[in-house]
């Protein structure tokens, strides 16, 4: 049987998260210098900047030019987005909105018991302001609305399910709300959606929670 040894780059990345873990940083801590932790793991720089690239690629660490290395927003996540995704094939994209629909709805039904409608609420007045054609800030409102929609449901796994779909499927419903200019009715399905979990009754909300043209 042959057996699979792990590359320097995998090694030294665990290396680095157990740092970051035993030294109980947090986001947002910095860490030691590149030179520092190649000295400290016994490697030459260029051999540590390879696994902290794969580290960065994951949002474990933050590599900032001329200030250096931080921990990363992510380094607790447990679902990512894939990085290199590119366009998306229509039966893939069909089935990313078929997940939107099973996932959200419910979600949605948990938010509606909970504190925090006002933060919806806020973000919907955001997006109320941007109807008008300024679809850049309409769609980022869309997507807190949603991703706020989901943090208030209290599930932190499908939190981030619903935020790597949404982050996935951005360029498509960007390329949708241009096309087909529903900006009002999105707008009039979420004050639904909203009207609803402040009234803390549990909703299906069919399937405008996670229509193609949010």
């Amino acid at each position: 049987m042959m057996v699979v040894r792990p590359s320097l780059s995998g090694v030294l990345t665990e290396q680095v998260l157990g740092l970051i873990s035993d030294s109980g940083l947090q986001p947002g801590d910095r860490l030691p210098t590149t030179r520092e932790l190649a000295q400290r793991f016994s490697v030459t720089t260029p051999t540590l900047r390879e696994a902290l690239r794969r580290l960065e690629a994951t949002g474990a660490i933050e590599m900032r030019h001329g200030s250096g290395l931080y921990v990363g927003a992510d380094i607790e996540r447990i679902v990512l987005p894939n990085p290199n995704m590119r366009s998306m094939p229509g039966g893939q994209l069909l089935d990313l909105l078929d997940a939107r629909i099973l996932i959200e709805p419910p979600l949605a039904g948990l938010a509606a018991g909970r504190p925090g409608a006002e933060e919806l609420r806020a973000v919907l007045g955001e997006a109320a302001r941007h109807l008008s054609g300024q679809d850049a800030e309409l769609h980022e409102a869309n997507m807190t609305f949603h991703r706020v929609s989901a943090r208030l449901a209290g599930n932190s796994v499908l939190e981030e399910v619903v935020d790597s779909l949404l982050s996935v499927h951005a360029p498509e419903q960007r390329e949708i709300l241009r096309i087909y200019d529903d900006r009002r009715r999105d707008y009039d399905e979420h004050l639904t959606i909203l009207e609803a979990i402040e009234a803390r009754r549990r909703t299906g909300c069919g399937g405008a929670h996670a229509r193609a043209s949010d």
